[in-house]
């Protein structure tokens, strides 16, 4: 359920792009994965909520959707270039880089995922890992 009182609000580097989240967000997760890693150039660390409950302002046209696999699809600013939102194939839900919410969050970071992908040069906290293929 969406209230009118944005939970969070955030936004790319350069502000082309800002957007607020009207509902819960999750904790939130580091994946660890190829594509994210790609992705935000180190792991990416994302909060989540639902879908309709993201409210993006993008009078420019900045945002672009990538979809490396049928399953995944990766926002970003192609103004600056910000990593911004992840959806699976669902597109219930969408992950939002943690980074790009105003402080204060109030999340934490509570796990992480696809760690046999970290690159070496990361050295995880302890965190629960979730055994992925």
């Amino acid at each position: 359920m969406t209230s009118a009182t944005p939970r969070a609000k955030g936004q790319c580097l350069c502000g082309a792009i800002r957007f607020s989240v009207l509902g819960e967000l999750r904790d939130v997760y580091n994946c660890h994965c190829h594509r994210c890693r790609r992705f935000t150039g180190h792991h990416m660390a994302a909060t989540a909520t639902d879908a309709s409950a993201l409210v993006v302002e993008d009078e420019g046209g900045n945002l672009r959707w990538f979809h490396p696999a049928p399953d995944a699809g990766y926002a970003f600013c192609r103004r600056c270039g910000s990593s911004l939102f992840w959806q699976s194939e669902d597109m219930q839900r969408t992950s939002i880089c943690a980074g790009t919410l105003d402080p204060p969050t109030g999340l934490s970071t509570e796990r992480a995922w696809w760690v046999s992908e970290a690159s070496d040069y990361h050295t995880r906290p302890p965190l629960p890992e979730y055994k992925t293929e």
